[in-house]
């Protein structure tokens, strides 16, 4: 069941920013009377599984889910339609049209993804608000697990407080901060120490077991008990919320593997609030010092607060507000796409090892249906395909683009022959990047 809310989002995600995408080629085209001869979402490579023609357009659903694209008369592109070029220009074909109506056409994809992002980030203000944890109110740090950070000198109890020299005040607008951190300021009991971050982090990061980061500490809530558990009889409950062992208090789950380590074997008495009242119950220890209960982690963050464990911050916006809110976090996040982008580039970093294909996106989805995630992850998506469709590459709606420009600024097209060299190229350096982002997710399911 999982699988099937994930891929279900996955592929309406991909759906809907492909369809938006090409109509953002496909509208202007047809305002400057341009044919479009296909309209496909996803490729067609040998036969399709719908089609039908209207007007001068087959509109189809291709069976390969790794893109769509629509086909402009007397435009080289990855059709490489050699024989229609070789034909003298028609009106209606996108090379007889001037230059700034074919610049219009080529930027009308990146256009629409740019402003579907933002208008879901303004949207998503309005509807959900904003809410998060308050950084000063988590008074015990956090957990730390990971060997990067603890090689950095960091360890469970430190508290962030800033990130390349700017505060943090929210625990979640902090988290993609320390993705691109060089430094890291804590405090560890009052005492504010400076971590500095290997230059290739990401990379670290991207190729490590283990890719948390500063995670909130939570308090042992139980999820299920394990079939083989000694415990599997006794009077527990999703939610219920073991305090204390031997009137011990434990406040929280990372706690209790040192503390049951020395039980091992054992019966012990543990204090229990379920639904908030206080209840007791005996537990066996085993000999490996565990319950042999799942931890669940999916408790809401407002039950948290009641608990005393941190202060949530919740905003909400009217419809002029939550523009302006939008904006800026779709600002933010192309800001902070652009400069991981670059990251990648820069094979210091090793962040080109963290690059991901279509498993990567699938995996970004929750396994439960969540419009809110649904929506954000979709946003950042749009951002991502808006981006990447502007790297200068031929092919790629930059690289023709780029060509345009050139034609516009020095007053002489390009020949066909070399567009279709470039488009040639460019294709195969597509190829090229689809193989080693997907090749890296094998890589990793299959070595991780």
């Amino acid at each position: 069941m999982e699988f099937i809310i994930k891929i279900s989002q996955f592929l309406l995600s991909l759906s809907l920013l492909i369809v938006l995408h090409e109509l953002g080629h496909f509208i202007p085209a047809k305002l400057f009377k341009t044919r479009v001869e296909k309209f496909y979402l996803f490729f067609d490579v040998k036969f399709s599984l719908f089609k039908k023609k209207i007007g001068d357009t087959v509109y189809g659903i291709g069976w390969l889910p790794l893109g769509g694209y629509v086909k402009i008369s007397g435009m080289i592109d990855e059709s490489m339609d050699k024989e229609q070029m070789a034909l003298p220009p028609q009106p209606w074909e996108f090379r007889s049209k001037p230059a700034w109506q074919r610049l219009i056409i080529m930027l009308g994809g990146v256009t629409v993804n740019f402003v579907l992002a933002a208008i879901i980030y303004m949207v998503m203000a309005f509807v959900y608000g904003e809410t998060d944890i308050a950084t000063e109110s988590i008074k015990d740090g956090y957990l730390v697990t990971n060997p990067i950070l603890e090689n950095m000198g960091a360890q469970t109890g430190d508290n962030v407080i800033a990130i390349n020299g700017e505060p943090v005040t929210g625990y979640n607008a902090m988290r993609p901060k320390l993705i691109e951190a060089k430094t890291i300021t804590i405090d560890r009991n009052g005492e504010e120490k400076t971590l500095t971050t290997p230059v290739d982090f990401l990379g670290q990061l991207s190729t490590g077991e283990d890719r948390t980061l500063f995670q909130l500490r939570t308090p042992f809530v139980v999820a299920q008990v394990i079939d083989s558990s000694a415990n599997k009889n006794v009077d527990l409950k999703q939610g219920d919320i073991i305090t204390a062992v031997n009137n011990t208090k434990l406040k929280y789950f990372d706690e209790f593997g040192p503390f049951l380590e020395t039980l091992k074997g054992q019966t012990v008495q543990v204090d229990i609030l379920r639904d908030f009242e206080p209840i007791t119950r005996e537990l066996k220890v085993d000999e490996d010092g565990k319950f042999g209960i799942y931890p669940f982690s999916g408790a809401n963050a407002k039950t948290y607060e009641k608990l005393g464990y941190y202060n949530v911050i919740t905003k909400t916006y009217g419809f002029g507000e939550s523009i302006g809110v939008g904006a800026t976090r779709f600002k933010e996040q192309i800001v902070g796409y652009w400069a991981q982008l670059g990251m990648i580039f820069n094979p210091d970093t090793g962040a080109y090892k963290g690059v991901g294909g279509f498993k990567a996106i699938f995996d970004v989805f929750p396994s439960t249906w969540s419009w809110e995630a649904f929506w954000g992850i979709t946003a950042f998506l749009s951002i991502m395909l808006g981006v990447l469709n502007l790297l200068p590459i031929p092919a790629l709606d930059g690289g023709h683009v780029m060509f345009l420009l050139y034609e516009m600024i020095s007053g002489r097209k390009p020949s066909d022959k070399f567009l279709e060299y470039a488009q040639m190229v460019g294709f195969f350096i597509l190829i090229a990047l689809v193989l080693f982002a997907n090749g890296n997710d094998v890589f990793k399911a299959l070595f991780k």
